[in-house]
C-alpha cells in the first residue's frame, strides 16, 4: 500500500475512533437514562459494559496501553515501529476522550512523531 494511501486510511480510522469515543462517553457513560436503568437492573449488558469501562477509565488501562504501544513504536526501527504506532494512536484517542488525558497526550505525541518520521533508506 502506498504511503499516502495508508496515511489517508489512518486519518479516517482516527476520525471514526474519535467519533465513537465521544459517542460512548456522552451516550453511555454520561447518559442520564443509563443511571436509572443501571440502578434498577445492574445485570443488563449495557450496564455491565458501562461498569467495566468505568473501571478501565479509573485504572487508566486504555491510556497505559496506548503509552506502552507508543513508547515501543518510538524505539522499534522500520515498519514494525510504524505498525505499532498505529494502535498506539488509535488507543490514545479514546483515552483522551474518556477522561485520561494526562497520560494519553504523551501517547498521541509519541505516536504521531513516529508516524511522521522519515523512513530510513535501505542499504544497498
Amino acid at each position: 500500500m502506498p504511503r499516502r494511501l495508508s496515511i489517508v486510511a489512518l486519518v479516517i480510522a482516527a476520525l471514526l475512533c474519535v467519533i465513537a469515543s465521544y459517542a460512548l462517553r456522552y451516550l453511555l457513560m454520561e447518559g442520564d437514562q443509563w443511571v436509572g436503568r443501571c440502578v434498577e437492573d445492574p445485570t443488563n449488558l449495557a450496564c455491565q459494559v458501562r461498569a467495566t469501562l468505568g473501571w478501565m477509565i479509573h485504572l487508566r488501562i486504555i491510556a497505559w496501553a496506548a503509552l506502552g504501544c507508543a513508547l515501543l513504536s518510538f524505539v522499534l526501527p522500520g515498519v514494525w515501529g510504524w505498525r505499532l504506532a498505529v494502535p498506539g494512536l488509535l488507543l490514545a484517542l479514546p483515552a483522551l476522550a474518556l477522561y485520561t488525558a494526562s497520560l494519553a497526550v504523551f501517547a498521541v505525541v509519541l505516536s504521531l512523531l513516529r508516524l511522521v518520521r522519515k523512513p530510513a533508506l535501505a542499504l544497498r
